[in-house]
């Protein structure tokens, strides 16, 4: 693997924009980069990851959108990694060897969660059997249990990676276990590991333990202010750090009890750029009005510490 930049700060996990009946709209991802690179001063992405509903998504649709992005990111982004996770092993290859062949910067996967791998040894065949078809492609795991069931620690999953899996980069860590990130991290200071944090309303807590950035889907639409609090993090002002991580997490508490979840950071995407994303694709429903009015009158609610 060429040593490129190593992967740090925040990266977007994109949504799927969709027309009115379904089908994928890629007219607007250039609108879409433009809109991350200059409003929200974010220019990493994470395509067809969970935000962007790409396991409801079929092979054809999920080829289509990495290359649009890959496309329209380039010279703008610095890096668009394509998760190409599947549950079945030959769909998750192909994608694999589509993202090498369109020059996406990285590839990620998930766990497969229908059949799970019980144990490191058998999430590692997995994992090594979809890196080896892009072998000049960075590869990071999608560590996501909440979603696949699969609670292999990661630590215990690092353990001798790079002999099995010598384009491995790092990880999207989206567990609230602090502990098996940290470490993560402890164990392996001497890799150039990247090790970005998935659960956007406590990533201030990741990176006081050492997380390289993060990659959630808050950052669509809330990158500027996360930016913001990295800074006040790098710089060691803690306190106006945590106003921006309390801030963020205020506006994340008042829509989960609502429900949140990729039907509604959609809509929330939506009105805060302006770039129709459509409705979700099915089992996710629509959001209702009501929702709407409720998250804009939230957020629009909200000082920040920048005076905005």
């Amino acid at each position: 693997v060429m040593p490129g930049k190593k992967l740090q700060g925040l990266v977007a996990a994109t949504v799927t924009p969709m027309t009115p009946d379904g089908q994928i709209n890629l007219l607007v991802i250039h609108q879409y980069v433009d809109y991350l690179v200059s409003k929200q001063k974010v220019k990493n992405v994470f395509v067809n990851g969970t935000t962007g509903e790409g396991l409801s998504l079929n092979i054809q649709e999920r080829k289509q959108l990495a290359e649009e992005w890959v496309c329209q990111g380039k010279d703008k982004l610095d890096h668009v990694i394509i998760h190409v996770g599947a549950l079945s092993l030959p769909e998750s290859q192909e994608l694999a060897r589509h993202a090498a062949s369109i020059g996406a910067d990285g590839i990620a996967v998930i766990a497969p969660f229908f059949f799970k791998p019980t144990n490191k040894d058998e999430l590692i065949v997995f994992l090594q059997k979809v890196a080896s078809e892009a072998p000049a492609v960075p590869f990071y795991y999608y560590h996501i249990p909440p979603l696949t069931g699969v609670k292999i620690r990661v630590e215990e999953l690092l353990d001798g990676i790079k002999e099995r899996i010598p384009t491995f980069q790092g990880v999207k860590f989206s567990s609230t276990d602090l502990l098996d990130l940290a470490q993560c991290i402890n164990k392996n200071e001497r890799e150039q590991f990247a090790f970005l944090y998935g659960v956007d309303e406590q990533l201030l807590s990741a990176l006081a333990v050492g997380a390289d950035g993060a990659v959630g889907s808050t950052y669509n639409y809330l990158g500027q202010k996360n930016n913001l609090m990295l800074q006040a993090f790098a710089e060691s002002d803690l306190a106006l750090a945590r106003k921006y991580q309390f801030l963020t997490g205020e506006f994340l508490n008042f829509v989960i009890k609502l429900g949140f979840g990729v039907a509604q950071t959609k809509a929330v995407m939506t009105f805060v750029s302006g770039i129709p994303m459509g409705p979700p694709r099915l089992p996710l429903v629509d959001v209702s009005e009501e929702f709407i009015v409720k998250a804009k009158a939230k957020l629009d609610s909200i000082v920040w510490p920048d005076g905005s």
